[in-house]
């Protein structure tokens, strides 16, 4: 007669394998839920755990996985090498995934990690809860961190999405602007709701105008920041300034200033995301929207680690800020307002 093994455990509870696997290792990762599903389906088949194989299970990789959306963003690249020098500060080795701003190269990473057997995972998720219940089902030891999933019970750290966005507005029409193109992120992510949120939030009831025609919705990729601006710069009446949510963006949105011999900081302003250091070495340098980047990376490890030891983690919102510089000038009196 066939031994029953914890695949068949997991189907008969109706949880992944690795949720099946980390209930009956007395891992502290799973919820109440599972653990009830899990321990009654072990019962009712007279499941016995090999005592090597669970002496294997509760062995440490020392190995953390760290799934970024997009790695070519220099915000993320960031990121990622101040997670990394957190991890390997506290013993671990940190695997890479890029998702490639894709909810399905997204889920095949996660396959990957849980493959890998990593001790946990750091996440800047993308889509809804529902695309996510592989991880959140797995049991796996998880931090989110820069976006965050609405109804997962996941700890995060994150960036405060509405502060430097609002500081822009305020800032922009201070200087007399009045038509404020924005290139928003994907509506999808947290971030890209948030900070669209925001800019609409500071227009209401400013003088400047709040209008569907001067949003246009990217993708956090650099394509999507040029095609941004084509457009907004396409218009019956052409936007002052142009405030792009994201650094891939702006750096899209950006080159197409250049190719229509737009002189930024003259010619038309310009704000950005994220304070990376291509953007101090514009001329004139940037206008950006700024959080710490590696303040954000050694706290989600920090985080992770309690995660991983069953402590208590407590999630996060990092502030953000308006870093003012030669890229968003007064308008002269009487333009475009």
């Amino acid at each position: 007669m066939r031994s029953v093994t914890i695949k068949d455990v997991a189907e008969k509870a109706g949880v992944s394998v690795a949720t099946a696997s980390r209930v009956l290792s007395g891992h502290p990762s799973t919820s109440s839920a599972a653990r009830t599903a899990v321990e009654q389906a072990a019962t009712g088949l007279g499941f016995r755990p090999n005592a090597q194989a669970r002496s294997l299970r509760r062995t440490s990789t020392q190995t953390i996985g760290l799934l970024l959306p997009d790695i070519r963003n220099p915000f993320f690249a960031d990121l990622a090498h101040a997670v990394e020098q957190r991890a390997s500060e506290a013993g671990y080795v940190t695997v890479f995934g890029n998702a490639n701003e894709s909810s399905e190269q997204q889920d095949r990473y996660f396959d990957v990690m849980l493959s890998q057997r990593v001790d946990g995972l750091i996440a800047a998720p993308q889509g809804d809860r529902a695309g996510l219940e592989g991880i959140l089902g797995s049991g796996l030891p998880t931090v989110f961190v820069d976006r965050v999933i609405e109804g997962a019970d996941v700890p995060s750290i994150s960036p405060d999405n509405r502060t430097g966005i609002r500081e822009a507005v305020e800032h922009l029409i201070a200087r007399g602007h009045r038509r404020i193109g924005y290139i928003a992120g994907p509506q999808s992510t947290s971030t890209g709701r948030e900070r669209l949120q925001a800019y609409k939030e500071a227009l209401a009831g400013s003088p400047a105008e709040l209008s569907s025609d001067l949003v246009y919705i990217g993708d956090f990729q650099a394509a999507s920041g040029a095609a941004g601006a084509h457009t907004l710069l396409n218009l019956p009446e052409v936007p002052t300034a142009l405030l792009a949510a994201d650094s891939l963006m702006s750096i899209g949105a950006i080159s197409v200033c250049n190719e229509r011999g737009l002189a930024i900081g003259s010619d038309i302003a310009f704000v950005g995301y994220d304070d990376i250091e291509a953007f101090t070495l514009l001329n004139p340098a940037l206008t950006v929207i700024a959080s710490d980047v590696d303040a954000m990376g050694t706290g989600a490890v920090d985080m992770l680690m309690q995660v991983i030891t069953g402590e208590p983690a407590t999630s996060r919102v990092l502030p953000s800020r308006l870093i003012r510089r030669g890229s968003t000038p007064e308008l002269p009196e009487g333009t475009g307002a």
